[in-house]
């Protein structure tokens, strides 16, 4: 079989006889090995035009009968019988125009048409997206939930979904009001729901990547989303959709509790060849060294002669991204390649709002781009939208890249063999890395160039632990009622059962580290009258209020197995306070470019030093100011709230800097743009023409009415990410 393929790109075309042979064998081979079957048919789609067309109606019979519609229509392959045309049609979806469903979508479909709650375990290229799109277009469902893990993913649904307004208000910001006179569709993180206080009855709940409700994954948020789909089923008792990638099964009885099907398929409409680079380099690659430049010479030269193919590179972390991008760059330089003429819009408003010597732009002039958790939504979009249309080639990744953001990669290189510092790929991220390469409807096939061994294939379980409760973590415990709880006689269950009620229930609302939580209430007790000065602040803190307030969270907030590092809790009350006062990412970049100058004792370059202090300011600024340090002054501003009560005394409140700080300082009535990945600097320039008045639901409508944006002070890349969402959501 493998020779067979081989042979599609080596000769140069198939007569007759030939073409009906290898038609013969895959048909045999679909009979004898479904996925092997399919595998050799993608190779001849992708190969088609070498094939006879005379025998093009044996082809459409071979795409028919293993279900791969959405090729017919690519194809144009015409049809022969009445009883295969009854079969197409009822593959095109009713509700979407112009899609066809391949026929394991169409079961899924079927089986959520039954009413039966599903889980999903299907490859990347199985566009379990749509499905999602088909559940919104239906109009079946009045108020459904979609929970998906970062803002990236949410943003590009939102996007595809914005078509549906007139049916559904679609709802992203915990403050937005759901409409009573069409329905809602909420597109929210964990989180968010979480802290959603006004969801009506909710009909269908969709959760995308529901592998991170393991708790065995070491994901942080796991907490979070098991509190949120545990809190939904219970309420609710909606119809359930959760879909994810590579997934042997769950935890068992779940399925059979909740009327749910757990449906594994590995059919895929696209192939994914791999290349082991490795094997050819043998003791020639490190992480240090001579072999450390050897390992970057040899992925340049491979990205250098894939430079006409979108190529992904996944990398362990945000820097190494950066680092691999900058040095790819000087490699073209070196080989004397010219930077295009594009002229993006993206550069100015880096130029004007960042830096002008960050090597970021010299990477884009280069067809080069990055993408990873720092990075502000709109840079991430931008580069996302400037990949898949080809304007970049070339994208270094993360682990967001695993995560489902979806691109028109032909290539996924496996150049970093860990997540971040020491966490190993497994076979599971591997999975999903190599799943990147190739899009349906986009490549026939993918190419995955393996620097590293594949890691051991095994097989996944993902356990549920609101429901399996083996493991367990307190913050998920202590929102389980009693008569629910499995294990009454554990030291875990005796805990928390003697925290007084009136307590647990304050902890359970916080929904942080409970036993930090518990302690900082002690901590409180007995700090409340001599540092009362320090706790009962609102508004604005001084630095001291800061400092205690964040040294509390610092100290009792995080759990024993997280790190910060580099982050200290001296640093970061410092860039905490000083954002406060500047409100301006450019203060906090040249406040770090400038602490890293100070303290340069290595002779490292400036522009290295600069691209340190940009990487870093925008991970503060995503990772800190907008998650981190407003989720723990809101727990604080609890604590404080509830022990100050008891004492009869009058308690602060941090509510408002908390929300300040997470909403980047911008008006109640405009963060709705930033969600929808306008630029800050955009939105500090509307504020003065927007009413404060004005409902969030309506000001983007505002700004195109009175044509607000076309004004000479908004930046072209302004312009176009106001026009961009105007148009997406089809106001």
């Amino acid at each position: 079989m493998e020779d067979l393929i081989c042979s599609f790109s080596t000769k140069k075309n198939f007569d007759f006889n030939e073409t009906f042979e290898i038609y013969n064998k895959c048909s045999k081979a679909l009979i004898d090995d479904e996925i092997k079957g399919a595998n050799l048919l993608i190779h001849i789609l992708n190969f088609r035009n070498k094939f006879s067309n005379d025998l093009d109606e044996m082809l459409t019979d071979l795409v028919e009968s293993i279900g791969f519609y959405p090729y017919i229509v690519k194809e144009n392959l015409k049809i022969s019988s009445t009883s295969s045309e009854i079969r197409f049609n009822s593959n095109i979806s009713k509700n979407i125009e112009g899609k066809c469903f391949h026929d394991e979508q169409k079961k899924i479909i079927e089986i959520l048409k039954s009413g039966k709650n599903l889980i999903v375990s299907a490859p990347t290229s199985f566009d379990k997206s749509l499905l999602i799109e088909e559940v919104v277009a239906s109009k079946k469902y009045k108020n459904i939930v979609v929970i998906q893990p970062t803002l990236a993913l949410l943003d590009e649904t939102r996007r595809k979904l914005s078509k549906y307004s007139s049916q559904y208000k679609i709802i992203v910001r915990t403050s937005q009001e759901p409409a009573t006179e069409k329905g809602n569709l909420f597109l929210l993180t964990a989180e968010r729901v979480n802290e959603y206080q006004n969801f009506p009855n909710i009909d269908f709940l969709i959760i995308d990547e529901f592998y991170k409700l393991s708790s065995r994954r070491d994901d942080e948020r796991s907490d979070s989303l098991n509190n949120s789909f545990r809190y939904i089923l219970e309420k609710y008792n909606p119809q359930f959709y959760l879909l994810g990638p590579n997934i042997e099964g769950i935890s068992e009885g779940f399925a059979e509790k909740y009327n749910a099907q757990f449906f594994k398929t590995n059919f895929s409409l696209v192939a994914c060849d791999e290349i082991d680079v490795y094997e050819s380099y043998k003791g020639l690659f490190g992480e240090r060294g001579d072999k450390k430049l050897y390992k970057e010479k040899v992925l340049f030269d491979l990205l250098f002669s894939l430079k006409n193919q979108n190529t992904i590179i996944y990398c362990s972390s945000p820097s190494r991204a950066r680092y691999l991008s900058t040095e790819y760059c000087k490699y073209l330089a070196s080989n004397n390649v010219e930077p295009t003429n594009l002229s993006l819009p993206i550069i100015d408003w880096i130029e004007s709002y960042v830096s002008s010597s960050w090597s970021f732009i010299q990477n884009l002039k280069y067809g080069i781009g990055v993408h990873d958790g720092a990075l502000q939504k709109h840079i991430s979009t931008t580069v996302i939208n400037h990949f898949n249309n080809s304007i970049l080639n070339t994208l270094f990744c993360t682990a967001t890249i695993i995560e489902g953001v979806n691109t028109n990669a032909k290539n996924v290189i496996f150049f970093d063999k860990k997540k971040g510092f020491n966490v190993p790929i497994d076979f599971f991220d591997y999975s999903n890395i190599k799943g990147r390469a190739g899009r349906l409807m986009e490549h026939y096939i993918g190419n995955i160039y393996n620097f590293n061994p594949p890691p051991p294939k095994d097989e996944i379980f993902i356990d549920i632990p609101f429901f399996e409760q083996s493991p367990i973590s307190d913050e998920v415990l202590i929102n389980i009622n009693p008569e629910d709880v499995l294990d009454k006689d554990s030291d875990q269950f005796n805990y928390i059962s003697n925290i007084p009620v009136s307590e647990r229930e304050l902890f359970t609302k916080n929904s942080l580290y409970i036993r930090g939580q518990d302690s900082l209430v002690n901590i409180l007790r007995g700090d409340v009258e001599a540092n009362y000065h320090l706790i009962a602040w609102d508004s604005m803190p001084t630095y001291e209020q800061l400092e205690y307030c964040i040294g509390l969270a610092w100290d009792y907030l995080v759990r024993p197995e997280e790190s910060f590092r580099p982050m200290t809790k001296k640093k970061i009350v410092k860039v905490t306070f000083d954002y406060g006062i500047n409100k301006s990412i450019n203060k906090l970049v040249e406040s770090n470019f400038s602490y890293k100058k100070d303290n340069n004792e290595k002779d490292i370059s400036e522009q290295v030093l600069l691209d340190e202090a940009i990487r870093d300011s925008f991970q503060i600024l995503r990772h800190w100011f907008q998650y981190k340090i407003p989720k723990w002054l809101l727990v604080i501003n609890e604590l404080q709230r509830f022990v100050c009560n008891e004492k009869g005394l009058r308690a602060g409140n941090y509510l408002f800097y908390a929300s300040s700080i997470e909403c980047d300082f911008i008006r109640d009535n405009l963060t709705i743009l930033a969600e929808y990945g306008i630029p800050k600097s955009a939105i500090d320039k509307l504020e003065k023409y927007i009413p404060k008045s004005l409902d969030q639901e309506k000001v983007l409508e505002e700004i195109i009415k009175k044509g607000i944006y076309k004004k000479s002070e908004f930046l072209k890349y302004e312009q176009n990410k106001i026009l961009e969402n105007y148009n997406n959501n089809d106001v």
